[in-house]
């Protein structure tokens, strides 16, 4: 698909802390990982409820597979162009290789705490992960949703460091 295996402007680094710079989702890690371990944690809770008789390597293989056609779907030029068009990612130009195979990673270990914690614990985990990323880039997986979907200029104004 033409992505870059890592960032293509310098030296490969394993966390980006600047959501609106050109190394976001071009190095291992950023903010939007913990977004991934949050899938991962719901492919977990979809795949017990819909493939409870199925073993757990196999509601795995089933999750790391939705993972990676997210992945490969949201690298899309379809979708690049719909988050630049809807959301505050407006220098958005796709993952590099690197990001989408560590994106997977953190996906597996959101499933993986997932079938060991406590369902209590794993829900609270997913609100801790989504307040905190709300309050530190202003964005997360509920407003990643909505903006994609259902865009609204008030939200995008914000996210932008507008009042």
């Amino acid at each position: 698909m033409g992505r870059t295996p890592t960032y293509k402007y310098g030296p490969v680094r394993l966390w980006s802390s600047d959501v609106h710079s050109n190394q976001n989702s071009q190095q291992v890690a950023d903010a939007y990982t913990f977004s991934h371990v949050i899938h991962g944690a719901a492919f977990y809770g979809l795949t017990r409820a819909a493939l409870a008789s199925q073993p757990l390597r196999v509601r795995a293989i089933v999750a790391v597979a939705a993972e990676s056609a997210w992945e490969a779907l949201e690298n899309t030029d379809m979708v690049i162009q719909r988050y630049r068009a809807a959301t505050v990612s407006l220098d958005y130009y796709g993952d590099s290789v690197i990001n989408s195979v560590f994106d997977v990673l953190a996906s597996i270990l959101g499933f993986v705490l997932a079938a060991r914690l406590p369902a209590r614990a794993t829900v609270i985990g997913v609100v801790l992960i989504e307040v905190t990323m709300l309050l530190c880039i202003r964005d997360n997986l509920t407003l990643n949703i909505l903006m994609l979907l259902y865009p609204i200029d008030s939200i995008r104004t914000w996210q932008g460091g507008g009042h």
